[in-house]
C-alpha cells in the first residue's frame, strides 16, 4: 500500500491532540449515541473545536447530563439534544421531518448495540444490524441534503463518518438471512455482520455523493471499555483476555478520548480531503487484514463495490426508501 493514508497521529492519540488548531466555527455537526462512551468524546472534542453539535440519542436525562459537561468548555454555540431511536424507523423519521434540509457539515454515526441476545427492533430487524446498520443507514438518509446544503453553504465538503469495528472480520454480509429468520443465531457473528455493513454503508454512501461535495468513511475505533459491553458477562471478558480477574483492562485497550481519535480525524483530517470509501483505524487508513494479526486490518469484504451496492439496494427496501 504505498499510497496508503496516514497521519501525524497513532493509536493513543487523543480527540482533543487531533482537533487541536482546526476551526469549526460555523459548522454543524451531528454525534449518534453521544450520551456515552467514545460518543461523549467525539462531540466534546468537535464542540471545543467551535462546531455546533447535536448530540442524537435516546434517553433525554443523559444526554441534558452531557451538554451540560461539554458546554463548559465548548467554544461555540452550547450543543443540544435531538432524541431519536435507531431501532425505531418512526422515531428517525420524525427526526428528520425536524431536521429538514438545514445544513450539516459532520454525521458521525457512532450509536451501536454488541452482541447482545437475540432480539428484534421495532420493524422486525434483527437488533444489531437493524440498528447499527439500517437504523443509521434512515437515519443518514433523512439527513443527505442537509450534508449536501452544509457543504455548498460553507464551500468545503461535508463528511459523514460511519463507526464499524475490527469485529467486521468475524463475518461477511449474509445476503440470504440478514435477521436470523432460519439459521441460528450466534452474538458476535451477528455483531460482525453489522459492523461490516457499516463499513460497506460508507462505501456506497461515498460514491453517491461525493460529486455532491459529501466524502464517507468507515472507522474502527479501537478497543475501549465502554457501556457498549452492557451484555457481556464479566466472566466472558476475562475469557476473552478483555480484563484480568481483578478487572484490571489488558493492555491495547484504549480510554474513551483515545477511542474518539480516529472517528475525529475522519471528520476533519486534511489528509482525507476529497477520499472517501475507506476504512480506517489508529488514524490512519487500515491495512488489509491478515491471519498474522487478528487485531488490525481491513477484510476485502467490507470494502467490496458489489456487495456495497447490494446491501445498498436492500436498506432501500428495507427502509422503504422511494
Amino acid at each position: 500500500m504505498t499510497d496508503r493514508i496516514t497521519s501525524p497521529f497513532g493509536n493513543f492519540t487523543s480527540a482533543r491532540e487531533v482537533v487541536a488548531g482546526h476551526d469549526l466555527s460555523g459548522k454543524v455537526a451531528i454525534v449518534t449515541g453521544s450520551a456515552s462512551g467514545i460518543g461523549v468524546e467525539t462531540a466534546r472534542a468537535l464542540a471545543e473545536a467551535g462546531a455546533e453539535v447535536v448530540l442524537a440519542v435516546r434517553n433525554a436525562v443523559a444526554g441534558a447530563e452531557v451538554v451540560a459537561d461539554i458546554a463548559k468548555t465548548a467554544k461555540g454555540p452550547k450543543p443540544r439534544v435531538e432524541l431519536v431511536d435507531l431501532s425505531d424507523f418512526a422515531s428517525i423519521r420524525a427526526f428528520g421531518q425536524r431536521w429538514g434540509a438545514k445544513p450539516l457539515n459532520i454525521l458521525i454515526n457512532n450509536a451501536g448495540v454488541m452482541a447482545c441476545p437475540q432480539t428484534y427492533t421495532t420493524d422486525d430487524l434483527e437488533m444489531q444490524i437493524g440498528t447499527n446498520h439500517f437504523g443509521h443507514y434512515l437515519f443518514s438518509l433523512q439527513l443527505a441534503q442537509g450534508l449536501v446544503q452544509g457543504a455548498q453553504a460553507s464551500g468545503s465538503e461535508s463528511r459523514l463518518v460511519a463507526l464499524s469495528s475490527i469485529a467486521h472480520r468475524m463475518s461477511a454480509m449474509d445476503f440470504d438471512d440478514p435477521h436470523y429468520r432460519t439459521r441460528p443465531y450466534q452474538k458476535w457473528q451477528a455483531y460482525g455482520q453489522a459492523k461490516t455493513a457499516n463499513s460497506l454503508f460508507a462505501v456506497g454512501f461515498h460514491q453517491r455523493f461525493k460529486d455532491q461535495g459529501v466524502i464517507a468513511n468507515a472507522v474502527m475505533p479501537g478497543g475501549i471499555m465502554t457501556p457498549l459491553q452492557r451484555h457481556l458477562p464479566r466472566e466472558e471478558m476475562i475469557a476473552m483476555g478483555w480484563m484480568d480477574e481483578a478487572g484490571k483492562v489488558a493492555d491495547g485497550f484504549k480510554t474513551t478520548e483515545q477511542g474518539a481519535s480516529t472517528s475525529v480525524w475522519a471528520a476533519v483530517g486534511p489528509e482525507l480531503t476529497g477520499i472517501g470509501g475507506l476504512y480506517l483505524e489508529n488514524c490512519a487508513e487500515a491495512v488489509p487484514a491478515t491471519k498474522d494479526n487478528r487485531f488490525v486490518g481491513v477484510e476485502p469484504w467490507a470494502l467490496d463495490a458489489e456487495a456495497a451496492e447490494k446491501l445498498w439496494d436492500l436498506s432501500v427496501k428495507t427502509c422503504a426508501i422511494g
